[in-house]
């Protein structure tokens, strides 16, 4: 069935409160989308942000982002009232979200909602902690942690409870156990807010492709608490960091910094971490969209401390084999596999055995020639996902007013338009009438916005995921020229 979506992000909702959350404003959304016609919403990483504010560098691979939930249902359910957050200053204007002033506030109100909850705890918060218990225990207990030690890596902690000394471990346990019951109780929250969201959107035929970032961050419970899982030395250092090497978009690559995972542990384990992850991601999303999928092929290391990507090596992943076992334990899994970068034919041989549709986008797709992948009439079969740009790209807009001359004229000719404004909306319509199963767009490009609205600019910091929108962007004619388009290309 040949479908469409809509990127973007919950952070990027209307808001009162400076950010998105899952309230009132995701709830219309949804009805926009219905109204238009649109079949998948496809968000980032619902994890909570760390520095740098990405949802690609998290704290936790399993929690979600407290900064996403919606003070009005809390204050329906009594647990808040309208003037412990009313009154409270949550941006600088309501296009960009200023993380700084969330994170100072964020976590007063929902004290405050916590103090109101733990006098009658439920019968389903006792469900929802039994149920996670093997992740949400040490995410916890990390985040108490994290505040105590003023927020600093859990590697600069005392070193005892870095290295997780049991007896020591017990006693921040006892020392922090109203705080870690705090933190509980806001991954009960989210969920809950979470799963009536995804419910309402199924209900309206619209299923929802979450992201699954491969690497964990350094600083995350998941280092602290299960080092054996990444390829870590005795003092629980990385021996290398994950990155990119050079190429055409970066001379000296890309640092990202994040720990690397010791493949042999997990094959002997049967993939055991994996299974679990892969199995949560798909019970809180329809699809989900595995990013750097190529790094399970041969994934680049880069030796720790280096200040650049420049020096590095390509080693072997697990490779098809995790996946064939994730099937076998799990059943048919509803995968987009993020194939972009540097792609060999090891890689293309990975994905044929696993059989997920890969991604093509159609920005990189432009001013070097007929045989370039990302154009449509190279797409071997409907098993792909195109997109006119993610996250990490330019809007159209945006990117159209980078383009050479020469690059504007491969877009005029190859679209049949006349004037360089038009081609946003060329692109669009190429997307969509492309052989792709789905074709994806940004938000901003079905409102027309310039690259300040732009999501992400890799290997910059302090500039990055603050798109935000308002509620009048969302105009029953936008939904008729987005319906107008499903309906001619039966999408």
């Amino acid at each position: 069935m040949r479908k469409n979506g809509i990127l973007m992000h919950i952070s990027s909702l209307p808001s009162d409160q400076g950010i998105g959350k899952m309230g009132r404003a995701a709830y219309d959304f949804v009805d926009f989308l219905s109204s238009a016609g649109v079949k998948c919403w496809q968000i980032l990483p619902l994890s909570p942000t760390s520095y740098g504010d990405s949802p690609y560098q998290s704290f936790s691979v399993y929690a979600g982002n407290p900064y996403f939930i919606d003070f009005e249902t809390l204050k329906r359910e009594g647990l808040i009232k309208k003037s412990d957050y009313e009154d409270i200053k949550w941006q600088d204007n309501d296009r960009t979200v200023n993380y700084s002033i969330i994170y100072n506030n964020c976590f007063k109100v929902l004290k405050q909602a916590y103090k109101t909850f733990k006098k009658d705890i439920s019968k389903k918060y006792k469900e929802f902690k039994a149920e996670n218990k093997n992740w949400l225990d040490d995410y916890a207990l990390f985040m108490a942690l994290k505040s105590k030690f003023d927020g600093k890596p859990w590697y600069e902690w005392e070193e005892s409870i870095a290295a997780r000394e049991p007896d020591v471990i017990k006693a921040a346990e006892n020392e922090l156990e109203k705080q870690v019951e705090f933190y509980k109780f806001i991954q009960f929250k989210f969920f809950e807010q979470w799963k009536n969201l995804k419910k309402y959107a199924n209900d309206k035929g619209i299923e929802i492709i979450g992201d699954m970032p491969i690497y964990v961050s350094y600083d995350s419970v998941e280092a602290w608490a299960f080092p054996e899982l990444f390829d870590f030395d005795k003092h629980k250092k990385p021996n290398a960091v994950a990155g990119c090497p050079p190429d055409a978009f970066s001379k000296t690559g890309q640092l990202w910094g994040n720990p690397l995972y010791d493949w042999e542990y997990h094959k002997k384990t049967g993939y055991k971490w994996w299974l679990q992850r892969l199995n949560f991601s798909s019970e809180i999303y329809d699809i989900v969209r595995i990013d750097h999928f190529r790094g399970f092929e041969s994934y680049y290391t880069i030796p720790y401390g280096n200040k650049t990507a420049e020096k590095g090596e390509w080693k072997k992943g697990p490779g098809a084999e995790l996946f064939k076992e994730a099937e076998r334990k799990l059943g048919k899994l509803n995968i987009i596999a993020e194939d972009l970068g540097f792609i060999t034919d090891d890689v293309r041989e990975m994905l044929a055995q696993v059989g997920y549709p890969g991604m093509k986008v159609l920005e990189f797709g432009f001013g070097d020639g007929a045989k370039n992948e990302h154009l449509p009439h190279n797409f071997a079969s409907s098993n792909c996902i195109v997109y006119t740009g993610t996250h990490d790209n330019d809007t159209l807009k945006g990117w159209v007013s980078s383009l050479n001359g020469k690059t504007i004229d491969h877009c005029l000719e190859y679209m049949q338009l006349k004037k360089k404004k038009e081609i946003p909306m060329g692109m669009i319509r190429l997307a969509w009438a492309s052989v792709a199963e789905i074709a994806v767009a940004q938000m901003q490009d079905f409102l027309g916005l310039d690259s300040s609205a732009r999501m992400n600019t890799p290997s910059t910091l302090g500039i990055n995921w603050q798109f935000r929108t308002k509620q009048s962007d969302f105009t029953d004619k936008l939904a008729k020229k987005i319906l107008k388009l499903n309906k001619l290309f039966y999408r």
